[in-house]
């Protein structure tokens, strides 16, 4: 019962900050944490929030690769965002995973699985990083917060359109 509550509280506080985001200050951005790494999404491309139901996994296929979920009589492909960057593995459920769905925009029906969301940001919240470039095509920018933690932007367009994401077979 604390799960449906604490699910629906999480929704609502969303759905409240989203509303705020929209009337008055702008933040455009969801952070969210995925293994070891945190990252920072551009709202209209981070979809929907859900908490990871029951995942079926398909044989055959790369380790990041969680397998299929149904959400609302869709299926999606679900990837592990942290295992693709070789980082560890989610576990999932926990409490505090989640998945975003991120393909509708473009007719895809994928998921990344992460750790945690860690909210909404503004660009402002961050500096920009230049210590070093990374050469994942799908990272836009990196920034540092005022903690000196390391943030990735996630193109997510270029995510799901590139043949490392797409190829989740093995041999």
């Amino acid at each position: 019962m604390s799960k449906r509550i604490s699910l629906r509280e999480f929704q609502e506080n969303l759905t409240r900050r989203l509303a705020e985001a929209n009337i008055g200050e702008r933040r455009g951005l969801l952070g969210v944490q995925a293994g070891n790494e945190y990252w920072l999404l551009s709202l209209p491309e981070s979809g929907e929030i859900v908490t990871p139901p029951a995942l079926a996994p398909v044989p055959l296929t790369r380790e990041w690769y969680r397998g299929l979920v149904n959400v609302r009589g869709v299926l999606y492909s679900v990837v592990d965002l942290s295992r693709f960057h070789d980082g560890p593995v989610i576990p999932s459920p926990t409490p505090q995973s989640r998945l975003l769905l991120v393909g509708v925009r473009q007719g895809i029906h994928s998921a990344i699985l992460v750790s945690r969301v860690l909210g909404l940001h503004n660009e402002e919240d961050f500096e920009p990083d230049s210590e070093a470039s990374d050469t994942r095509p799908w990272v836009l920018a990196r920034f540092r917060d005022s903690h000196s933690n390391l943030w990735l932007q996630l193109d997510v367009s270029r995510l799901l359109s590139n043949s490392v994401f797409l190829d989740v077979g093995v041999g």
